[in-house]
């Protein structure tokens, strides 16, 4: 019986060890799999995150929530939406829309430092909190800056800002019941992780990894997990050199009915630990645009 359980240990480090370790990609799958052509851009309500469901535009300030048709008009903004949450919270991460509710990575934010994370759950029509998802404090997490929603595997990813272990990973949840599934280690990981995306099979990511007193471009980066994978590597997707002027990238999103990338950037403000310290020459207040792209895949196959 001894032996037996100690080659049931083994066999099952083996296949965790399998599992736990991506698979070197193919040159090709270390490309980008889109190209990014700037169609224009919209100032919004909001320096946080945006989501779309293909008929609204879905907004997120720090302690907003906004909804926008497709002209950009607005339509309902909701400026106190941590009034009837259950845990204290005064800071909204980038959003994601899906099945007719929008997804929050909410908490309590101060100086570069979360606490009392959140999944909450809001009405899309009405902006109201419906729900939340109880948090795994034992999962290494320390702060939220994204979230979305797979729908092919039902499930909830969020990412993590703060640097170290935490900003290191990406965190699921089970979608219908809320339960901690895993973490996926990122190797060689962006830093300054900010908004989280899945689209088309992967999960895409924007990072804070330019300086903007440089003026050197923030990224977006991609990421393809498995669905027993323990590791996944990441790959540069685009630096945006075209914005109007480099300040912080945030959240963003793909339009499903018109596959336009979109993208949340805000200008104007100097970010000290998260939080805005006065402003750059040129400016008096903070500016946050949505910039819209045309997404094209690319095949690389037929690239010279």
């Amino acid at each position: 019986m001894i032996k037996r359980a100690c080659l049931g240990a083994l066999i099952g480090l083996t296949l965790a060890s399998a599992t736990a370790f991506a698979a070197q990609p193919s040159y090709a799958d270390m490309l980008p799999k889109y190209n990014y052509t700037l169609i224009d851009s919209h100032q919004v309500d909001g320096r946080q995150g945006i989501a779309c469901d293909g008929k609204y535009y879905y907004v997120s300030g720090s302690k907003s929530l906004a909804k926008y048709d497709k002209k950009w008009n607005l339509i309902k903004i909701d400026k106190d939406p941590f009034r009837t949450y259950q845990v204290s919270a005064n800071h909204f991460g980038d959003i994601d829309v899906y099945n007719g509710e929008i997804f929050c990575g909410a908490e309590y934010f101060m100086d570069g430092v979360g606490k009392d994370i959140q999944i909450t759950i809001h009405d899309a029509n009405t902006l109201e909190y419906k729900r939340a998802f109880p948090f795994a404090a034992d999962s290494g997490q320390v702060e939220c800056s994204g979230i979305t929603v797979n729908p092919d595997e039902k499930t909830v990813w969020m990412c993590s800002w703060v640097g170290g272990e935490s900003g290191r990973h990406l965190y699921e949840y089970d979608l219908d019941t809320g339960y901690f599934l895993r973490k996926v280690n990122l190797m060689a990981p962006p830093y300054w992780v900010q908004g989280l995306f899945y689209w088309d099979g992967s999960f895409f990511m924007t990072a804070d990894d330019g300086n903007a007193d440089l003026k050197e471009p923030d990224c977006l980066w991609r990421a393809d997990i498995g669905k027993n994978d323990r590791k996944a590597y990441t790959i540069r997707e685009r630096a945006f050199t075209d914005v109007t002027f480099q300040g912080e990238i945030e959240g963003l999103s793909v339009d499903p009915k018109t596959n336009e990338f979109l993208l949340l950037y805000n200008r104007g403000s100097r970010i000290v630990l998260g939080m805005v310290r006065g402003f750059y020459p040129g400016y008096d207040k903070e500016i946050s645009e949505v910039f819209r792209y045309k997404m094209e895949k690319i095949d690389w196959s037929k690239q010279k």
